[in-house]
């Protein structure tokens, strides 16, 4: 159990590590967004096992589904914007205000 643990907690600070420090390229950031949330779902999922309850493990499934809608969208959106502007770099982001 300790293992997972150790390598849920080193994907959640990878993840956490390109969200914050490679802020130039909106791919990485929602890649790194991707790692943080299954780094939780690994917690759920071994502290469910180590628990013997199911609701973990229902709960992570919930996550993973959103977590897949909101990188469809996300990615849908980068795609839009890089045929409409050419660069998806953080700093031309600014543009897209109303």
């Amino acid at each position: 159990m300790v293992n997972f643990l150790i390598v849920s907690f080193l994907l959640f600070f990878i993840g956490l590590w390109g969200v914050v420090v490679t802020r130039k390229n909106l791919i990485v950031i929602l890649l790194s967004l991707e790692m943080i949330l299954l780094s939780i779902n690994l917690n759920f999922i071994v502290f469910s096992v180590f628990l013997d309850d199911l609701m973990g493990q229902l709960f992570s499934l919930f996550i993973l589904t959103v977590a897949a809608a909101e990188s469809a969208v996300g990615l849908a959106i980068l795609v839009v914007y890089y045929r409409l502007k050419g660069v998806i770099s953080i700093d031309f982001i600014s543009l897209i205000k109303g």
